[in-house]
């Protein structure tokens, strides 16, 4: 058979991109990426509300209409290939990242009355203005319905589908109830792509429901309209609106419609996946499976756990949701992560502007320190915590300043909390039983900063793998559509035969130094009496000596 192709969109934070992937070797043979023209880096931003951050969804239009015949004009260069070897499609994008839409399923942001208000717009993963609502949200299941919070790790974000949605209508009632409901972001985009995008016909996504929006199969789907109404009685209209069926992305959303196959430069009629969470996608690229956990690095960072079905999981605290075939098909998914990684780092560099030294020149002078040589330690809580304290009001803070502190110092200790946050998280699911055999990263940090990766595997004390892809979440993207393509077309029977063709790992493996992991072992120390007596409600723990632990791992460090 000719080889054939799929196409993977990622739709990111500050761009989206795609990818065109061949379907037997995993072979990326065309590349396109879209730097959302709106706001700041393409987030609408309120100086007067920080917690706010929207995206226009015209953007996400301008793209997809620019990457994928980019990407595709790039793959004509490759000698034998046609856009009609392409047999499949599959998309991601961040979540939670609703957006309101009127009853035919068009974004408010859209229609010329709300095109400049920015609740009418998506709101970003990042949009804490929810805060709290979440709390109202926690208080009320605790009291009504535990059992939500037992699948979501104990707590509902700020983050999330109803904590947004609850703040609209308190901040922007106009928008509310000019909304007949919201959409997940991903679930949009496949919905324009198939043409389905009429609340009626519109099929959601499990990862996004469950994950974000309080969704699971034993209670019949989304939270019961007794309980929406009771925290607003607003909300049970917008319940009315939600089926009770979610689905995986081995499910297709439809066939690709004629006006946008002729935006695209595609045949019509091809598969498109069902869409999910980028980070799961790029769980999925980096060929996921029990036992491997899966980073997400990029200007947040997730952590994803797959398990079988038939085993029986606790609920596990902290966690943002363990939901059926969130990920894969046959596993459940389990999702953890830190609200800010590379986020805190750009935040250094362009806010703080230390002296006009860049990354790559702070880089690389961290690179010479030891560890604990800087008699630094900092809290990686820029952007809240996501997990396992699920507190988007906890805010950043560093430790053991001097008169002497340089900006490399700063920068690397920066890293090292962010690594010492990734540790908490998995020493939480080993704490709950879950097996982590290997770790695999992905995305943009982890294949362009080797201080970190070496940080993170002196700290975790777990040798640490990285997906050979750039693209890792658009791989992942691109496997789905290979999936639902199928077999017989040239694609792939099931995830399982689409890893093995088509996710590889780079051959660089960064193991943990024996020395540098003692040291850090009581850094981390330090790291966990902050993180608790900050973090943890009543804990109180004696930090009275903490500074000047740190002065003496530096002068230690300093003399070795």
């Amino acid at each position: 058979m000719k080889e054939k192709y799929v196409l993977g969109l990622d739709y990111g934070t500050n761009s989206a991109r795609a990818v065109v992937v061949s379907a037997k070797t995993g072979a990326e043979i065309g590349t396109a990426v879209f730097e959302y023209p709106s706001g700041e880096k393409g987030i609408i931003l309120d100086e007067k509300n920080p917690d706010l951050a929207r995206q226009h969804p015209w953007d996400y239009l301008q793209a997809l209409a620019a990457i994928v015949p980019a990407a595709l004009k790039e793959a004509e260069s490759v000698h034998g290939f046609s856009v009609d070897d392409i047999i499949g499609i599959g998309l991601d994008a961040t979540g939670s990242t609703p957006l309101p839409v009127d009853k035919n399923g068009t974004p408010l942001a859209l229609l010329d009355d709300f095109s400049k208000n920015p609740a009418a717009m998506a709101w970003l993963w990042k949009d804490h203005t929810g805060h709290a609502e979440a709390v109202e949200i926690t208080a009320l299941a605790e009291k009504m319905r535990p059992q939500y919070l037992a699948k979501c790790g104990g707590a509902y974000s700020s983050e999330w589908f109803w904590s947004k949605i609850l703040y609209c209508k308190r901040s922007a009632p106009d928008v509310f109830y000019a909304a007949h409901t919201w959409v997940e972001h991903a679930d949009w985009m496949s919905a324009v792509l198939t043409g389905t995008a009429h609340p009626e016909s519109l099929k959601r996504s499990v990862c996004a429901a469950g994950h974000k929006a309080m969704y699971h199969q034993s209670w019949g789907g989304y939270p019961d309209q007794e309980f929406l109404t009771s925290l607003d009685p607003a909300l049970g209209r917008i319940r009315e609106t939600l089926p009770n069926r979610a689905y995986s992305i081995a499910e297709k959303a439809g066939g690709l419609t004629e006006e946008w196959a002729l935006k695209l430069g595609l045949p019509t009629g091809i598969p498109v996946a069902m869409g999910a969470i980028d980070a799961h996608m790029g769980a999925v690229g980096s060929g996921i499976q029990p036992g491997v956990l899966v980073k997400i690095l990029g200007t947040s960072c997730c952590d994803m756990l797959v398990a079988p079905l038939e085993q029986e999981l606790p609920d596990i605290p902290g966690l943002c949701g363990i939901v059926p075939e969130s990920i894969l098909p046959g596993c459940y998914g389990l999702e953890a992560g830190q609200s800010a990684v590379g986020d805190i780092f750009n935040w250094f560099v362009n806010n703080i502007r230390p002296g006009g030294e860049g990354h790559e020149s702070l880089t690389e002078k961290a690179l010479k320190l030891k560890p604990g040589e800087s008699g630094l330690l900092a809290l990686d809580w820029h952007n809240g915590n996501r997990t396992v304290l699920v507190d988007q009001r906890l805010t950043g803070a560093l430790l053991g300043m001097t008169l002497h502190t340089r900006p490399e110092e700063i920068y690397r200790a920066l890293i090292e909390a962010t690594a010492f946050g990734a540790r908490v998280i998995m020493e939480r699911f080993l704490e709950y039983g879950m097996t982590v055999d290997r770790i695999i990263n992905c995305g943009g940090i982890s294949g362009k900063n080797a201080l970190l990766m070496q940080i993170y595997a002196d700290i975790m004390g777990r040798p640490l793998e990285v997906s050979r892809s750039t693209q890792t979440c658009a791989v992942g993207a691109a496997m789905a559509g290979a999936v639902v393509a199928g077999a017989a077309a040239g694609g792939h029977a099931n995830f399982a035969d689409a890893a093995a063709a088509m996710s590889h790992a780079d051959d660089k493996v960064y193991v943990p130094d024996e020395n540098s992991s003692r040291q850090y072992n009581r850094l981390y120390a330090l790291y966990k009496k902050l993180h608790d007596s900050f973090g943890v409600a009543g804990h109180q723990d004696a930090l009275y000596p903490v500074m000047k632990e740190l002065l003496a791992i530096r002068d230690e460090a300093r003399q070795a």
